[in-house]
């Protein structure tokens, strides 16, 4: 038996090893690469033929949407914190971004991070989230007048990828059961 202390300074030490596991899995699914039919569909349609440009912007989508996900689904605060730490981590690392060029791509990623994260915590009903998502990856991408058939299947690329992050991170930390007839509203109270 461990005295006191001992355990929970022992408890604590594991505890933030499994949210270091949990972000870093969580991570690795977000640095996982874009389906190449929607990149060359987004080099066609968005990016001025560019498919390295197009590849990128599907990149940062996913992972700005895993730490916004994390940061907004999670059951502890704590984890959109993690989750943006092993983004982070992995970026700085990353072998597909030239090491002259990381304070670009860190800046890149920042501002789609930052207007993502913008429209997901807007809630104007006169436009749909989804549409509002996929105008902002096509200006990103470099064409902010898309047309209304490439507005809706970028819109639903990004409503798959959403849910796919949301059940990354609810498969590696869990999700609320609640009973049917309790609103999460009713838990703050």
């Amino acid at each position: 038996m461990l005295p006191p202390g001992i355990a929970s300074l022992f408890r604590r030490w594991r505890d933030e090893h499994a949210l270091e596991r949990r972000s870093t899995a969580v991570a690795r699914a977000a640095l996982a690469e874009p389906d190449e039919s929607d990149v060359r569909w987004l080099a066609e349609r968005g990016a001025h033929g560019d498919e390295d440009h197009a590849r990128w912007e599907w990149r940062y989508a996913r992972r700005a949407f895993a730490i916004i996900v994390a940061q907004r689904d999670a059951l502890d605060d704590r984890t959109g914190s993690a989750v943006a730490a092993a983004i982070g981590s992995a970026l700085a690392r990353d072998p597909m971004i030239d090491a002259s060029k990381r304070l670009v791509a860190a800046r890149q990623f920042n501002d789609r991070l930052a207007g993502y994260g913008e429209i997901l915590r807007d809630r104007d009903p006169s436009t749909p989230t989804s549409e509002r998502l996929a105008r902002a990856l096509f200006t990103f991408a470099g064409t902010p007048e898309p047309s209304s058939a490439d507005i809706l299947r970028g819109a639903t690329a990004l409503s798959s990828m959403l849910a796919d992050t949301h059940a990354t991170l609810a498969l590696h930390f869990g999700s609320a059961n609640l009973p049917p007839d309790v609103a999460p509203s009713a838990l703050a109270r």
